[in-house]
């Protein structure tokens, strides 16, 4: 993809896929619950890289699609930042692994998820999975979708199978 598509996944957005994946990295890689604000960041970003310019409305306007050609310090900076690789900005199925991998961890951030996983951490493979497949029955039981796990190969709705 150029840097002057605006096309993403759903088609719904027509800010450049730099905005869109640089704004997707602000409402998911939280501090303690709470969304970085652009100014945070900025100085968070020259503190750590101190001839670095940038500023809060510089992130903003990048956020936006107004701006659009940062420099490549700017983004190796960012994605020191937000953790992840610089690849995330440019290449599509990384940035889909990034963003599932974030939704992952958002989701154990929730109370009763961590709690789960507190109690599963230690267990055998073999209890692990019998209390996954009682887990699947009941989001059945409840009219949720089945879960696939993207790392595990044996997992038939998972990617590469079809």
């Amino acid at each position: 993809m150029t840097e002057t598509e605006t096309e993403t996944d759903n088609g719904a957005d027509d800010r450049p896929v730099l905005a869109v994946r640089l704004d997707d990295l602000f409402k998911t890689v939280r501090p303690k619950g709470r969304h970085w604000t652009n100014a945070e960041v900025a100085e968070e970003l020259k503190r750590a890289n101190p001839e670095l310019k940038v500023g809060g409305v510089y992130l903003s306007q990048l956020r936006t699609g107004k701006r659009s050609n940062p420099s490549p310090d700017l983004l190796a900076a960012l994605a020191r930042f937000f953790g992840v690789s610089v690849a995330y900005f440019f290449d599509d199925k990384v940035a889909e692994s990034v963003l599932s991998q974030v939704a992952a961890i958002e989701a154990l951030r929730q109370s009763g998820v961590r709690a789960v996983a507190m109690r599963a951490a230690g267990m055998k493979k073999e209890n692990l999975q019998a209390i996954t497949a009682i887990m699947d029955q009941y989001r059945q039981m409840q009219g949720l979708p089945p879960v696939t796990d993207p790392s595990d190969p044996s997992d038939p709705s998972g990617p590469g199978v079809g």
